[in-house]
């Protein structure tokens, strides 16, 4: 059994004994280059080999709350053999086009799905391409297409939003800079009003060919979409041009989904962000993320593409410890292992480099992936997930202050208890763990001491 709740930095919900949790957070996007790892109190141990995800067992079979973790790997990225990998994301949002009867609504900070769109000349857009044409044909099949970015958004030459209004798509953006701000950074599917996708993956061609991604697709948990739902609702709302913030928040878009009460299925729930788009009823999205670091026993893993107990955007910076403090305070009163993967590539912001030997100071080591490539933000791990003891966590925000305080995001956190030893192989739980051992262990991943002047890496 799962219970799951959505989280969000402006919207919020929950309910049971396993958790998926939708966060709503506004913020930027990044690049994947080189992943930093963190771990606290002791080195990881030599890498266990891993069974690869399963395929054919239940893909395709979208039974009541068939839950599966769903993966990019970057092209020419190669792992050692029987390590766990999740279903590919290409795969995973060509089988929701083709099972969607009704209705498609999907949100993300931006879209680029060809390399036009950022003027490069890549065969490797093929699947962006594909993608992009797959949705324009939704509508030829009656099939009600919604779609949301955020203003304000990456500059791009992008015209895949007007070829897809041209095909009988609706298309309406989010302006979260006059409202919160900040930006709509959520990505998240919704179809036929049960089928769910949230990760960290962008409407764009590298999230499938040339970015590390990460997320959760769960079919057939009417309860969990019909929450999110209300999520893209405030958004689609909000997207007018005379809107302004409701105070409070009207009762249809309340949740009975939350922490406190998380939804009880076969599967997980959902958390959100900024505040001011949080019904009282929603889980906020850093109030889940604090909870998930406390309640940890044994051991808290992060993949995140940046780490800053601070704000990145507003003028002036200030310091903002609130998640800093959590994984200090887990480590250093309750022994928690805590185990970062943060990404560095040649994009990264160098100024986050005292923060994480600052975390080093207490047996924290940092790895770093890299990879190089002429496609500009790429090559990067986009990832941002969390995996406990307890529960597992998948977001859309990256892990500082403006991100939770004033950015749109979505979170969905899961709380899987198998009745049997042999179901705890297939717990979601588990694979998210196996995930990140397998990045932990790689040859990709490097320790903070050994960083010096890494080639892909500018925080070196």
């Amino acid at each position: 059994m799962f219970s799951l709740y959505l989280s969000s930095t402006s919207v919020c919900c929950q309910r049971s004994t396993s958790c998926v949790t939708l966060v709503v957070v506004l913020g930027c996007l990044t690049v994947l280059g080189i992943v930093l790892a963190i771990t606290v109190l002791e080195r990881p141990s030599t890498s266990k080999d891993h069974d690869t995800l399963p395929e054919e067992d239940g893909w395709g079979n979208f039974s009541t709350d068939h839950m599966v973790l769903v993966e990019s790997i970057p092209q020419y990225v190669k792992y050692k053999a029987n390590v766990t990998f999740g279903i590919p994301l290409e795969k995973a949002w060509k089988d929701l086009i083709s099972v969607a009867t009704h209705q498609v609504d999907v949100v993300s900070f931006y879209w680029t799905l060809t390399g036009d769109d950022i003027s490069v000349n890549s065969s490797s857009d093929k699947p962006g391409r594909q993608i992009l044409k797959d949705l324009e044909d939704l509508p030829s099949r009656n099939v009600s297409v919604r779609l949301l970015y955020s203003v304000p958004s990456v500059r791009t030459n992008s015209t895949d939003l007007k070829i897809l209004k041209e095909k009988g798509v609706q298309v309406r953006s989010v302006n979260f800079g006059r409202l919160t701000r900040g930006v709509m950074h959520s990505k998240f599917w919704i179809v036929d009003r049960k089928h769910v996708f949230i990760g960290s993956a962008n409407m764009d061609w590298r999230a499938l060919t040339q970015v590390k991604e990460l997320g959760v697709v769960i079919y057939n948990c009417s309860s969990l979409a019909k929450d999110l739902h209300k999520i893209f609702q405030s958004y689609w709302v909000m997207g007018r041009s005379n809107s302004t913030l409701p105070q409070p928040w009207p009762p249809e878009y309340d949740t009975v989904i939350n922490k406190e009460h998380p939804l009880v299925v076969k599967t997980d729930n959902v958390s959100g962000s900024p505040p001011s788009f949080c019904p009282p009823s929603r889980t906020q999205d850093l109030e889940a993320i604090l909870s998930i670091i406390s309640d940890a026993q044994r051991f808290v893993d992060v993949a995140v593409m940046e780490y800053f107990p601070s704000t990145r955007f507003e003028k002036p910076q200030r310091y903002w410890p609130v998640i800093d403090d959590a994984i200090r305070t887990a480590a250093f009163e309750k022994k928690v292992k805590i185990r970062l993967l943060v990404s560095c590539g040649r994009d990264s912001d160098p100024s986050m480099l005292p923060f994480l030997a600052s975390l080093a100071s207490m047996d924290i080591y940092i790895v770093p992936v890299g990879n190089q490539s002429d496609i500009p933000y790429s090559r990067v791990n986009h990832n941002k997930y969390m995996v406990t003891d307890k529960v597992a966590y998948v977001g859309t925000s990256n892990w500082s202050g403006d991100y939770f305080l004033t950015t749109a995001g979505v979170g969905l956190v899961i709380s899987q208890h198998a009745p049997h030893p042999v179901w705890k192989t297939k717990a979601l739980q588990s694979q998210l763990r196996a995930v990140f051992d397998r990045d932990w262990n790689s040859e990709f991943a490097v320790h903070l001491a050994d960083l010096k002047h890494h080639p892909d890496c500018a925080l070196s």
